[in-house]
């Protein structure tokens, strides 16, 4: 088995349970107040506003408000329902909201540290998980914590893919493994009421020294690309060479006549040195055209040291 560390980030409170103060429940409160101050008055018991106070605390905590994207789940007696959104009602004492349950989409960031791929390398991976809750009476009923639920069980779902995956695999096909991912996360959460919208990878991180070793191997590929490039450019030129050679065997004359413009383009150039094989002198006939070339060289040269 792999070792592994998870780590789970804080997660979005999507439970709440602390108190939810509303207009509504202020509003029955200063109203109960102001009957027992009007009782008070008229019947001259101060009493009447302690306990019209008393009435107002505990009949401020029968309205509720639910926003659009929340359902509150109440116990009756322990039996469960739901309500919102929008305003509703419970009876003090007998109902009681047990938690509030967000269906807007959640982000969970995740990370799986020092976890073995198939093929032995230690990795640190990190993800985030984009989720929401489909059906609130399954998330209420089904699973206790259903945000902590599926933070765990993306962890462990991470853990599965990398302990399965070999590095290669886990840095060049993130795509699929996203993919495999999110619908390994949904089999596990969809008994729950929540479906798992997507999953992505932020970062793989390897060791410093695999880091160098992958670099020098990617670095010897492109040398090895280079000189196979270089091989074929010089096999393209000898196949040219190959067929010019033969068109020149056939044609005297454009022989001679590319050998005129080698020798034009080699002597235009002061000082220049043309070094040209005996066996082409002879093969070709350029004793005559070299001489004459040497000589109108020599000239030019002559005339430019007078000038000076």
């Amino acid at each position: 088995m792999s070792p592994v560390i998870l780590r789970r980030s804080a997660s979005p409170d999507a439970v709440a349970l602390g108190p939810r103060t509303n207009v509504v429940a202020l509003f029955v409160l200063l109203a109960c107040v102001a009957i027992g101050v009007l009782f008070a008055s008229r019947m001259e018991q101060p009493l009447a506003i302690a306990a019209g106070a008393a009435a107002g605390v505990v009949l401020m905590q029968s309205p509720k408000v639910a926003q659009q994207w929340e359902r509150a789940v109440v116990l009756r007696l322990g039996r469960f329902g739901l309500r919102g959104p929008g305003l509703f009602w419970i009876v003090p004492f007998v109902d009681s909201v047990s938690s509030w349950i967000d269906q807007r989409t959640i982000t969970t960031s995740f990370a799986a540290e020092q976890t073995l791929t198939s093929d032995t390398v230690p990795v640190n991976v990190d993800a985030v998980l984009f989720w929401m809750v489909h059906d609130a009476q399954k998330a209420a009923l089904e699973v206790q914590e259903y945000a902590q639920a599926v933070s765990w069980a993306a962890q462990t779902a991470l853990r599965d893919i990398i302990g399965r995956t070999a590095l290669t695999d886990l840095l060049r096909g993130r795509e699929r493994i996203e993919t495999e991912l999110q619908q390994l996360i949904d089999a596990r959460s969809n008994p729950w009421g929540i479906t798992v919208q997507s999953v992505e990878m932020r970062d793989v991180v390897i060791p410093n020294a695999l880091q160098d070793a992958m670099s020098r191997e990617a670095q010897a590929a492109r040398e090895k690309q280079a000189r196979i490039i270089l091989g074929e450019a010089e096999l393209e030129i000898a196949h040219s060479f190959a067929q010019a050679a033969a068109s020149y065997h056939n044609n005297p004359t454009a022989l001679h006549l590319r050998a005129m413009n080698m020798l034009y383009e080699g002597l235009k150039e002061k000082g220049a040195l043309m070094l040209i094989p005996s066996s082409a002198v002879e093969s070709m006939g350029m004793g005559g055209l070299m001489g004459a070339a040497a000589l109108q060289q020599q000239r030019l040269t002559d005339a430019n040291g007078k000038g000076e």
